[in-house]
């Protein structure tokens, strides 16, 4: 597939990921014009696109999509569930034809284009009897500041199209060249004149940036819609003004007003190419005069030029109001940010070996010029890794739809919460996140949230709730999956767990443990198995994904109240800020952000696999333990103190080393059973050193604790290859 149809299916995905959104607050918050206008202008801009690069299946059937809209925009048509899962049904078939893009562009008609026949018949359906087949109805032309059929217009035959390219045009990949070339698809050019007057001088002149603007005469057209159309993809970086033939002569005033060449030239240029005759010109310029004696200045660029640039900024930033710094925006491929990220793994790496043979050197001069070149490594890093960090909303937002459609499936009247959408964390981990989040909230709404009629009886409002939350917490991004369903049973979990042999009958678990069950492969306490959910496969991937993301999965749970899932997550994959220590002969890396703090191991103060913290028990972890380490240990040992999430614990190690940047490498799969490993590093002498899994050393020493005390024996720090 080549460039111009990648940014294409590009585009028109996102287009329909924000078609669908409006279409679910439209469903939720009732019809309001704003929202009916943006929907409208999602599924044009398919439209557009589709027609530009020639895409007839799915512009025809977004035709018809977008013909529903109009009649819905326009009130003909109420809005109605049905009508949405309609209309989500057709943002769902332009998907599929996106799927097919390669057979489209090659003039192929996969199965999937006749699929589109029953949806637009379906669409159709809603149409006012009389509109059904109806070619949609065509866009206002024009800005166009009366309506007064008696006010005086010009006299031109032609469409006037009026474009002034965005400066940034060409760096943004757009050819303006490319889009005047196809305008004659939607009309005849009966005169183009080129507009130069922005040019600076040669010694000022940025050779990307776009200086032209076009005035053109077109004959032929068939509505405003079509030819705005041809701009697509660039009206948010170009002021296009589309005046229909005989067009009121106070739009060419405004016109003449919002162009930067001022209304004189620009005046000149409309008449020489018979768009005004110059009695319609100097109408216009004598209703200034008039309009300027009641202070109302219709053409302020006749007394003051320079006032029209800031007045066209508005303009300029685009129809729908984005701002100026997202039109700003560059695309980049993910697999060259993966490689950037990669070349900065190695940078990290070959500095942290500069640094340490620059300290052997002894050269003071060295070590202060390493030094320095180890901050700019350091900036860098941190700016190639904030490339790679996307906010959590869209992921959240993508939940909407499949909410509100398990819910009407299940008969359930559920509403879906967002908080925290704005968060950030790595893109590939937001892109893994998806199938995890899926079984927790299909579950959510399958088992956990009841039926109607039973939410009732329990005393509770009769649409559930389900929550999405998403927030920063010790150097970790947490994720809740919260709903105020039925919960989940201990005594129920524990039955069914002795009913299939995960535990003894006259093992004593805790509540906490008790839940900690529903993550084994296979296991559910349902009794019938739904195509949702029931086979007990669903938390096995959650676990499983979350824990090859180096993340933990956590579940609370009050029967009758609701449940709580929560996914702790490392802020990214490639590269951290980390803690080197030394147990034996070995180095090892504490991610930082887990490190509270750093103390000596004084005997006094340890009882057994416990140390006494400020007069507070802290459950130690010994490095040398779970490593099996032979050597004697040193005469004086430190405790790094260690915190995820809630829980804390100390790690026993020989030696403190300091910060060390940590370039994360993964471990094999003979390795991936090790437990309290996250994987490794390389260090700048070339050796590898482990990196130390702090949440689960610290859920490992909490729960070592817990059994000691409730059974008055110490039990063993688990081995690491146990």
């Amino acid at each position: 597939m080549n460039e111009t149809l990648t940014v294409f299916a590009q585009e028109a995905r996102e287009r329909l990921e924000e078609l669908e959104s409006l279409l679910l607050d439209l469903e939720q918050q009732g019809s309001d014009g704003e929202t009916l206008n943006a929907i409208f202008r999602a599924a044009h801009t398919i439209k557009g696109a589709s027609g530009v690069v020639e895409i007839g299946p799915i512009e025809q059937f977004t035709h018809v999509l977008e013909n529903l809209l109009d009649h819905l925009r326009e009130g003909d048509v109420a809005v109605s569930p049905e009508l949405v899962s309609a209309l989500l049904s057709g943002g769902d078939h332009i998907g599929r034809l996106l799927e097919h893009l390669s057979e489209l562009a090659e003039g192929q008609t996969p199965a999937v284009v006749a699929e589109g026949e029953v949806l637009a018949d379906r669409l159709r359906a809603f149409l006012p009897g009389a509109a059904a087949g109806a070619p949609a109805p065509t866009v206002a032309a024009g800005p166009a500041r009366s309506s007064d059929a008696d006010a005086p217009r010009a006299g031109n035959r032609h469409w006037h199209v009026s474009v002034r390219f965005g400066e940034s045009v060409l760096r943004q990949g757009m050819d303006p060249a490319a889009f005047l070339r196809y305008l004659p698809t939607v009309g005849s050019v009966v005169r183009m004149e080129t507009l130069a007057d922005a040019l600076p001088p040669a010694d000022e002149m940025d050779p990307e940036a776009c200086y032209l603007g076009f005035e053109i005469a077109l004959a032929e057209a068939a509505d405003a819609t079509s030819i705005e159309s041809v701009f697509d993809f660039v009206r948010d970086d170009c002021l296009l003004t589309v005046l229909p033939p005989h067009a009121p002569l106070a739009d060419y005033a405004a016109l003449l007003d919002a162009r930067p060449e001022g209304a004189a030239r620009l005046g000149a240029v409309l008449v020489d190419m018979g768009c005004l005759s110059a009695e319609a010109l100097a109408h216009v310029v004598a209703a200034e005069a008039v309009a300027a004696d009641d202070g109302v200045a219709l053409l302020p660029a006749l007394a003051d030029a320079a006032s029209l640039p800031a007045a066209a900024e508005p303009v300029r930033r685009g129809s729908d109001g984005r701002s100026g710094q997202e039109t700003r925006l560059i695309r980049v491929p993910a697999d060259k940010l993966d490689r950037l990220i990669d070349l900065i793994g190695e940078l990290v790496i070959g500095s942290a070996s500069a640094e340490l043979f620059a300290r052997r050197s002894r050269e003071t001069a060295l070590i202060e010029v390493n030094a320095n070149v180890s901050r700019l490594v350091e900036d860098v890093r941190d700016a190639a890794l904030q490339l790679r960090m996307v906010t959590i909303g869209e992921t959240f937002n993508r939940f909407q739809r499949v909410v509100r459609d398990t819910a009407r499936e299940l008969g359930k009247a559920i509403g879906l919460e967002v908080r925290g959408a704005e968060t950030e964390l790595d893109k590939s981990m937001v892109e893994r996140l998806g199938e995890p989040l899926l079984h927790l909230v299909r579950n959510a709404i399958d088992h956990g949230i009841e039926p109607q009629d039973e939410r009732l009886a329990a005393g509770k409002r009769a649409e559930g709730r389900l929550q999405l939350n998403a927030f920063h917490d010790s150097g970790s991004v947490v994720i809740e999956v919260v709903d105020d369903g039925r919960g989940l049973d201990p005594e129920r979990i524990r039955a069914r767990a002795v009913e299939r042999g995960l535990v003894g009958a006259e093992q004593g678990l805790t509540d906490a443990e008790a839940l900690q069950l529903i993550f084994e492969p296979g296991f559910s306490t349902v009794d019938a198995v739904t195509k949702l959910s029931g086979r007990g496969v669903g938390m096995d991937v959650v676990k499983r994904t979350i824990a090859a993301l180096r993340g933990t999965v956590d579940v609370r749970s009050t029967v009758g109240e609701g449940t709580t899932f929560v996914l702790r997550l490392p802020l990214t994959l490639a590269i951290i800020d980390g803690f080197l220590v030394a147990a034996g002969q070995h180095n090892y890396v504490i991610p930082l952000d887990n490190v509270a703090e750093c103390l000596e191991l004084t005997a006094d103060d340890v009882y057994g696999d416990v140390f006494r913290l400020r007069g507070e028990p802290l459950p130690l972890v010994r490095l040398r333990t779970l490593f099996d380490l032979a050597d004697a240990p040193p005469r004086r040992q430190n405790v790094v103190v260690v915190q995820a999430g809630n829980q804390r614990a100390g790690i026993v190690v020989d030696a403190l080393l300091g910060e060390f940047q940590t370039v994360i490498k993964p471990l094999g799969l003979l390795f991936r059973n090790l437990r309290g490993v996250a994987g490794s590093t390389i260090m700048g002498n070339g050796e590898v050193a482990l990196i130390v899994d702090v949440p689960n050393l610290v859920s490992v020493a909490a729960a070592t604790q817990q059994h000691a005390f409730s059974d008055n024996v110490r039990p063993a720090v688990p081995h690491v290859l146990s």
